[in-house]
């Protein structure tokens, strides 16, 4: 009796600490989100679960801000790229009932393009074929094509009118064109539509409900308005770039909310959809830790399954650790092309997982000289392959790391040797010898310190 009255005061006491554990880390979750909206870093859904318990879900900032309705829990967003880890997925489905294969040569469906016979399906996958990306060439000039169904043909005449950056299968390079062909495919060998394949095979069965395509713009209401800046003083509505899912198309033409999202998380988890060999295919690393329609990686020495997506109006970030069972779900309807939410992402991760954090707050930008700010200016290693670029336009450094993802992004001074990089929440330092001489830079982000030698 005695015994059975200690085991069950142990799991009273352990469910209690347990509970008060998850109550602490969804107060710091969501004192992390409201400071990110206050300084107008954040405004959307987010959704934070581990081992199939949510520990946050909730919507911060507006949907509509003429109209004053916030965001709520069903409001739909654009998640961009994110649909490529479903196209990716489509295309195993049709592998395993034998309709293709990954190692088909593209010639096998575009035999009018003269460097198909070099090409395969993975490398189509993996951003490893070379084929130019067809959205390098749609500016400003371009919001009445692109905010109205397309014909597909203008996207093939773009990718196939250039010569290949380099030969498949030898270099990385993140592009839309290789998924945007995927999509064609899928239609090409099933007889259905790109989105039709994607409904029977991925939304109807996890019951996706709420996840759509944008065609013509959808008369959902529960579509948040897109905005391309949101801060107190200025609202800019990203409308007139509100892209039809004929344009983004299979490299990023689905709508979705937190709720089906997870749904899909909880797939990925538990390998639905695909057999045990697809999902290996998939979640293995080629070139630049990408599998097939996801980054496989690691943070705080925990593998991810991650990917992101921006497109003008919205950003979104799906990451699911599969050794810890996280999933961290962020969808935003605020931004543009080459913005990311991988810094909220890493922030929300420490939280997670005990690790140091800040909370976002606004930045000094202190006004430094020309001539103090140009010894600064110049190529940065952090490896053979890595570099990191830092240049000087109108009295403004930028930082640019191709091979790392990072687009050229602006650095704020905070003092003479610290800098923020606002893009992934990073502190910026250079490190100066007993001459005044740059010689290195610490990028200080993700409770990482990660050192550059400059080179010249």
């Amino acid at each position: 009796m005695k015994k059975s009255i200690l085991v069950f005061t142990l799991f009273i006491n352990g469910h209690f600490i347990t509970n008060a554990q998850d109550d602490s880390i969804k107060q710091k979750l969501d004192e992390y989100l409201l400071a990110a909206n206050k300084i107008n870093r954040f405004n959307g859904n987010a959704l934070i679960a581990q081992n199939g318990k949510i520990l946050l879900q909730k919507s911060y900032g507006y949907k509509n801000v003429e109209a004053h309705v916030l965001n709520d829990s069903n409001t739909i967003f654009q998640i961009g790229s994110v649909t490529k880890q479903f196209t990716a997925t489509v295309i195993l489905k049709l592998q395993e009932e034998g309709k293709l294969s990954v190692n088909d040569k593209l010639n096998k469906y575009f035999p009018q393009f003269k460097y198909a016979d070099e090409i395969t399906l993975e490398n189509l996958l993996t951003h490893t074929s070379g084929i130019y990306n067809y959205t390098n060439d749609i500016d400003d000039a371009d919001s009445a094509i692109v905010c109205n169904p397309a014909d597909k043909q203008l996207a093939l005449d773009i990718m196939f009118k250039h010569n290949l950056d380099f030969k498949p299968g030898t270099q990385f390079r993140y592009d839309n064109s290789g998924y945007y062909l995927l999509g064609l495919i899928i239609e090409k060998v099933t007889g259905k539509s790109y989105e039709q394949n994607i409904r029977d095979i991925i939304f109807t069965p996890l019951q996706m409900d709420h996840s759509l395509f944008d065609f013509k713009h959808s008369s959902d209401t529960n579509i948040a308005t897109g905005y391309q800046t949101l801060n107190d003083s200025i609202q800019k509505e990203a409308s007139a770039w509100r892209w039809d899912s004929t344009v983004t198309y299979a490299a990023g033409g689905i709508w979705s909310t937190t709720s089906d999202m997870y749904k899909w998380a909880q797939a990925i988890a538990e390998k639905k959809i695909l057999l045990a060999t697809s999902w290996k295919a998939m979640l293995t690393p080629h070139l630049e830790k990408y599998g097939y329609g996801v980054f496989v990686d690691s943070l705080f020495d925990e593998q991810t399954i991650s990917h992101g997506g921006g497109i003008p109006g919205f950003i979104a970030y799906l990451n699911y650790y599969p050794d810890a069972g996280v999933t961290i779900i962020l969808l935003n309807n605020k931004g543009w092309f080459d913005e990311s939410l991988n810094a909220i992402n890493a922030d929300l991760s420490a939280i997670v997982f005990h690790k140091p954090y800040e909370l976002m707050h606004e930045h000094s930008n202190v006004k430094l000289p020309y001539d103090v700010l140009k010894k600064y200016v110049g190529q940065y290693d952090f490896d053979k392959k890595h570099h990191v670029y830092v240049t000087l336009e109108n009295n403004q450094l930028q930082m640019e790391a191709p091979q790392g993802g990072l687009p050229k992004s602006p650095l704020f001074a905070q003092d003479e040797n610290n800098f923020y990089l606002k893009i992934i929440n990073a502190r910026i330092e250079f490190v100066k010898d007993d001459s005044g001489n740059v010689t290195q830079l610490i990028a200080h982000y993700m409770g990482k310190n990660e050192v550059c030698k400059k080179i010249k």
